[in-house]
């Protein structure tokens, strides 16, 4: 019994140790914000000062998933070469052994209490006065991070401990070293933090579970085990990002085996030479200097190793746009109805994203079969909610880049259907804003138990899938789309939203309802209104000519 209690003291020390780092991370990411990004650009223009701006953007913000994660991202955008992008990897590998020093110095050597029980009392002291200031928070975030650090690094000493005490370890440190590399691996595969392995390792050290050897093998392990997390961000991404991946894990497994073949001679480098005898601060050394032998190996080669990485991986195609990536403005017509079949495709999707934020099926959606094509080949079926607004923001960005480009080879009638298709894609985006705004609001009301709320719902996804029916239904007709149902649809739009609230009201003045569930609702129908009257706008755009758009125009002005 006592040993399954030691076992749950030390999983509780590990999930506050894991808590914390969030915390820590979190905090300092928030703090820290735009100015690292911008420190790291600033700083990587050659490999040195790559290097150094990795280890000292990990150092700071104690997550090297964190800053390759960042780094992948500025490689997808075309801000960092790859061979940059894998010198700041190998300095993150070093930077963040720094929170491995703060514990092997802190952890095991000062009364943890006097550390961490005052940044408790103040990060929540701070958290529940002053949390709503943003700056605040995230300084109460670090103290309570920092303080639960140690707390949690308190429940594994005092278990390994325990557990060291009432068995024998012995017979299990005489075992290969090889073994200990897999463990440390595997630790660091299932927690997906080397900060973590480093903790439980210091404190198997510091009891007496393991011996020095043993323990920087476990250490040794953790460098590739924490390179996972970057691989499976990397699927599906560009060739540059999937390089840039390979290249990390090259780096991990080769440094890993030298470190691994050359270990004996880099511990007695340490024991012998170096003069050190505190094992904690052998093993910190140890990853600190396994690290910085991996800058210098791969550093002087690293032109060549991105020769090498560029043959793998075909580039994808990665644009948002489905059609204009093909044309030419040299060739104007060409280029407009390559445009204007843009325009659809965006349209097309923005509609498929406002049915599944609002929780519709979208299955009778029709398009033509160009779109149908495009979306198979993009797996846009198969991004996330999050990813598919994200791709409908790129693609609006080169819609828009298109434009100014297109825009100065056109005049007359041509211009003026480019800038209606412009304004199209503006309005479509708007509605997708619109419904992605309210989509906290559409949860709430969709698991609501008042019948208030929940027919507030219902009544509007009746109304927005019968006019996104109609809408479509114009679209996709090879008939000319008549003014006046346009006409009449915004009317209904507007008379759907009065008729919304005024029915809510009087329903309220019966029907007991809070404050909150009122201001749901509000919202709900208000921006549901916003994004209908904009899908409608952006397919009256896209439909009708320059004439039949600016009497559109008018007449809603006038009914203002």
């Amino acid at each position: 019994m006592d040993t399954f209690i030691h076992i749950l003291k030390l999983c509780a020390g590990v999930g506050l140790f894991l808590f914390a780092m969030y915390l820590i991370e979190e905090s300092l990411k928030n703090l820290s914000g735009r100015n690292f990004k911008l420190f790291l650009q600033r700083i990587t223009k050659n490999k040195l000062g790559a290097v150094t701006g990795g280890a000292i953007v990990t150092g700071v913000l104690q997550s090297s998933s964190l800053v390759s994660l960042m780094v992948l991202a500025f490689v997808g955008a075309g801000v960092f070469t790859m061979k940059n992008a894998l010198a700041i990897i190998l300095g993150a590998n070093l930077g963040t052994t720094l929170d491995s020093w703060l514990v092997a110095t802190l952890g095991f050597k000062t009364n943890i209490e006097v550390v961490a029980y005052p940044a408790i009392f103040v990060g929540g002291l701070l958290l529940i006065l002053f949390g709503k200031r943003t700056f605040v928070k995230y300084i109460s975030y670090f103290l309570f991070g920092f303080g639960l650090l140690f707390i949690g690094l308190s429940f594994m000493k005092t278990a390994m401990e325990s557990q060291v005490q009432a068995f024998d370890f012995s017979h299990y440190t005489k075992m290969p070293l090889a073994v200990f590399l897999l463990i440390g691996f595997l630790i660091t595969l299932l927690v997906q933090s080397s900060s973590v392995t480093m903790a439980l390792t210091l404190t198997a050290l510091h009891v007496g579970a393991v011996n020095f050897p043993a323990a920087a093998a476990i250490v040794l392990g953790s460098e590739t085990g924490t390179t996972i997390k970057l691989v499976l961000s990397g699927i599906g991404g560009t060739a540059s990002k999937k390089r840039v991946v390979l290249g990390n894990l090259i780096f991990n497994i080769v440094l890993t085996l030298l470190a691994f073949i050359f270990i004996k001679p880099l511990l007695q480098l340490i024991t012998s030479v170096l003069n050190i005898t505190s094992p904690l601060i052998g093993l910190v050394t140890f990853s600190s200097l396994v690290n910085l032998f991996s800058i210098a190996l791969f550093l002087p080669f690293l032109n060549l190793f991105v020769q090498f990485l560029e043959k793998f991986f075909k580039n994808t195609d990665v644009a948002g746009a489905a059609f204009i990536g093909h044309a030419s403005v040299e060739e104007p017509q060409t280029a407009l109805d390559l445009f204007k079949r843009e325009i659809n495709y965006f349209i097309y999707n923005s509609m498929l994203l406002n049915l599944e934020q609002l929780e519709v099926d979208a299955g009778w959606l029709k398009g033509n079969s160009d779109v149908i094509k495009m979306n198979e080949r993009k797996k846009f079926a198969l991004k996330t909610t999050p990813e598919k607004y994200e791709f409908l923001k790129l693609l609006q960005g080169e819609l828009q880049t298109f434009y100014l480009l297109l825009r100065t080879k056109l005049t007359g009638v041509q211009l003026a259907e480019l800038s209606q298709l412009a304004s199209s894609a503006r309005d479509s985006m708007h509605s997708v804003k619109s419904m992605k705004d309210i989509k906290t609001n559409i949860t709430d009301l969709s698991r609501s138990s008042k019948n208030i709320k929940f027919n507030v719902l219902n009544l509007q996804k009746t109304q927005t899938e019968n006019l996104y029916k109609l809408l479509n239904s114009y679209i996709v007709s090879i008939d000319a789309t008549d003014f006046e149902n346009l006409q009449m649809a915004y009317s209904d739009i507007q008379k759907n939203y009065n008729d919304t609230l005024t029915g809510f009201y009087t329903d309220a003045q019966t029907t007991a309802i809070e404050n909150m569930d009122m201001t749901t609702v509000i919202s709900f129908n208000r921006e549901l209104f916003s994004s209908n009257k904009a899908m409608l706008m952006a397919v009256k755009d896209f439909l009708l000519d320059e004439k039949q758009a600016e009497d559109f125009n008018e007449i809603q002005a006038d009914n203002t």
